[in-house]
């Protein structure tokens, strides 16, 4: 049975009843997960006092993306979906859990926040691409650039709940019952998994049994559409997304605030966030790769404003415009990704994709950390937003003409000359 929803509405993709079940358990799933990252911060600072040891973490939670997405994403095209992603929800409970656990007995040290983030980093690291092409299975090819945008919604509504009740319960409580929210947040995900139909499935073309992260790696070169949208992830994602740990330290270090109001940060920057998740539902059409570039360099200079923000209520402010500006970029990155490339090899660019996205974060994370302790924070935070800006003009300058020329999308079409010279 399927509601009636318009065809062309905001909400078509919950025609699907598979997308009716996993949304809601997804939401609560992100509320938990944004939980735990503002926990997870003001742990650290608890424990060390330290914008460097703050970078440091991140960077370690991000470091599997390195060695574990592009398989991820191989994972994705040979296996099935949904019982990858039960099994990674299983392990990203286990971290949740673990680390709520030696919270609340107070046997909490650095070194188990560290190796439970690296735990949670390989959870993550293989979910993303295989969550990222498992879309296009519940919703199919025509909604897939509704789920895009609604998907994004629910990620940011968990990032416009979960720092305000982190920051509450840490301001109560401590930072323990943050983590295990997260962690029995992951079984709602997990009920949902089981629930789902299978006959209602849009099953794509699945890879042979032998899957080539470098097949994907050849197509996404061929394809100027799609890398030239990676680059600027790439720099978006490095040194521009980087808000939590912006905000962690702006409101220790510079403002002088306690943990709920560092929570509140994070809602400010959700509220843009999930404005702009909305709204890009109907911006389908503005989908094109020089439009990632035109809002990535309104990003860009949105960072470097930011930095000069006089006090708390005016940074607060400001964060909305630029979590609306950065969804905006992200959301029109990741559709153009999912959508143009051939369903066959989907999943092996979409870790291609979030290698990329989430692969500078290790080297970016510790740098912010350390710079904000030599030349202050503000300072960090403009010469991120210059660094971005920077990037854009150089990637449009190199790459606008490329653009122009059209592409088929098709695995054949597009590798059949690498393909001939390797039988050769």
């Amino acid at each position: 049975m399927r509601i009636s929803i318009k065809a062309d509405g905001n909400w078509r993709s919950f025609r699907h009843r598979n997308y009716r079940i996993l949304f809601p358990a997804t939401t609560i799933s992100n509320v938990g997960s944004w939980a735990q990252r503002v926990a997870q911060d003001w742990l650290v600072l608890e424990l060390t006092h330290s914008g460097t040891y703050l970078g440091l973490v991140t960077a370690i939670q991000f470091t599997p993306v390195l060695f574990f997405s592009l398989h991820g994403g191989a994972l994705a095209d040979r296996f099935d979906k949904r019982k990858l992603l039960i099994a990674t929800n299983i392990l990203g409970a286990f971290a949740a859990i673990t680390l709520g656990t030696l919270v609340m007995s107070h046997h909490i040290a650095l070194w188990h926040v560290f190796a439970l983030a690296g735990v949670l980093g390989i959870s993550t690291a293989i979910d993303a691409p295989v969550r990222q092409a498992f879309a296009a299975e519940i919703v199919g090819n025509d909604d897939l650039p509704n789920a895009v945008s609604l998907n994004s919604a629910n990620f940011n509504a968990g990032r416009l709940i979960g720092p305000a009740i982190s920051g509450g319960l840490v301001a109560a409580f401590g930072t323990g019952p943050s983590f295990l929210v997260n962690g029995f947040s992951y079984i709602f995900a997990i009920i949902a998994m089981l629930n789902l139909r299978e006959q209602e499935f849009f099953h794509q073309e699945r890879s042979p049994s032998k899957t080539s992260v470098r097949e994907g790696l050849r197509y996404t070169l061929k394809r100027p559409d799609i890398y030239v949208v990676m680059l600027m992830v790439f720099f978006l994602g490095t040194f521009g997304l980087n808000f939590q740990v912006f905000n962690a330290l702006m409101a220790t270090k510079e403002f002088g605030k306690g943990p709920a109001s560092f929570g509140l940060l994070g809602t400010y920057v959700a509220i843009g966030s999930f404005s702009g998740a909305i709204a890009s539902a109907r911006l389908e059409r503005f989908r094109q790769t020089r439009f990632v570039i035109l809002a990535g360099a309104i990003f860009s200079t949105a960072v470097i404003i930011l930095s000069g923000m006089p006090n708390y209520t005016a940074y607060a402010l400001f964060l909305p415009i630029c979590g609306v500006s950065a969804l905006t970029t992200m959301i029109m990155a990741n559709s153009i990704v999912q959508v143009n490339t051939d369903p066959v090899i989907r999943g092996r660019v979409m870790g291609i994709y979030l290698f990329i996205f989430m692969g500078g974060t290790p080297v970016g994370s510790p740098l912010i950390g350390v710079l904000s302790e030599i030349i202050g924070i503000r300072a960090t935070i403009a010469g991120c937003g210059s660094i971005t800006l920077f990037a854009t003009l150089i990637i449009w300058l190199k790459y606008r003409h490329r653009l122009e020329v059209p592409v088929d999308v098709s695995v054949n079409a597009v590798l059949k000359p690498a393909q001939g010279n390797q039988n050769n």
